[in-house]
Order: C-alpha cells, then sequence, then structure tokens
C-alpha cells in the first residue's frame, strides 16, 4: 500500500483557511485549496470548469463578491488568488497540445508557487 505525500502548502493550512475552502465549496467552486503563506498573507487557489475560456478579470470577479463575504480582518491577509479552469491545471497538461501547453505555462508556473511556495522572509 502507497502513502499519498503531502504536498508543501498542505501545512500550512490553517482553521481560517479551511473555512475559507468550506466557504467557497459551499458557494459552488468545484476545488477551493488556501493556506496562510505567512503572517501577512493568504494563498486561494480556486479550480472550477466555469472559469475556461474566461480571463482572469472575468474569473476574478465571479470569486470576490464570495470573498468580500469574510471578515475584513480575513479580507485584508487575501494576497494571493489563482484562478484555474481543470483543463490549466497540471494534472490536465500532459493530456493537452503543444500549443496549449505554451499557453498554460505561465498559470503553471503560478501554480508551481501555489503548490511548493518559496519560503517566506517574514
Amino acid at each position: 500500500m502507497s502513502q499519498a505525500t503531502a504536498r508543501p502548502w498542505e501545512a500550512k493550512r490553517t482553521d481560517e483557511t479551511r473555512q475559507i475552502e468550506a466557504f467557497l465549496e459551499k458557494a459552488g467552486f468545484q476545488q477551493v485549496d488556501a493556506y496562510r503563506y505567512n503572517s501577512a498573507s493568504i494563498r486561494i487557489r480556486v479550480i472550477d470548469p466555469r472559469f475556461e475560456g474566461l480571463s482572469d478579470e472575468k474569473r476574478d470577479a465571479m470569486v470576490e463578491p464570495f470573498l468580500d463575504q469574510l471578515p475584513a480582518s480575513t479580507q485584508e491577509h487575501i494576497y494571493f488568488l489563482l484562478t484555474l479552469a481543470p483543463s490549466e491545471h497540471p494534472e490536465a497538461a500532459s493530456k493537452a497540445t503543444k500549443d496549449e501547453r505554451v499557453k498554460m505555462l505561465r498559470k503553471q508556473l503560478i501554480n508551481a508557487e501555489f503548490e511548493d511556495p518559496v519560503p517566506s522572509t517574514l
């Protein structure tokens, strides 16, 4: 039996970030991951099929009204919001064409920083 290895960001989850995940999932987003990067910032990744083909601005506009409902003390710490369509997630990249992979590169680099964050100086 193999054991799954925890991803580095998962150790940074807190009660507060789990509440963000639960709130956004209850709002209908397919997958939400959040963690506290350091004492001053929270990172959030939302993966949802409704983002397919939309600009970052339109995606953010779908999520931000829900973030605005969070406590002000939480809102002020949200520093990083990554919105991905399932086809942009690295797990889907192996099925993409070369041209599609080139277009996904930026999102994948940002996602890589989410998955394995550079240590904070705070």
